[in-house]
């Protein structure tokens, strides 16, 4: 399943227009590289997202081609999510 369509249907990106922006601009790596919205994502790939404020490492537990919302929290489980310092330290 390509990147962009997995961040939208397991809801880590609301839409996949974002998730496409997100990954174009270099803030998305699949198993530490950076990645395209167009990357093939498997089970067992671990994705960091950079999404500002924040940064949330995942490992992907599965990829259908649809999903139920109550079923979104199932296809990942979160490694690790630490937060970004609030502007520059002087």
């Amino acid at each position: 399943m390509r990147l962009d369509k997995f961040l939208k249907v397991s809801r880590l990106i609301k839409r996949r227009t974002v998730a496409k922006g997100v990954a174009a601009a270099g803030r998305v790596e699949v198993n530490g590289r950076p990645a395209k919205p167009g990357t093939d994502v498997e089970v067992g790939d671990e994705i960091t997202i950079d999404y500002g404020t924040r940064r949330l490492r995942v490992r992907v537990l599965g990829v259908p081609a649809t999903a139920r919302a109550e079923e979104a929290t199932s296809l990942y489980e979160v490694l690790e999510e630490t937060a970004s310092p609030e502007g520059p330290e002087v």
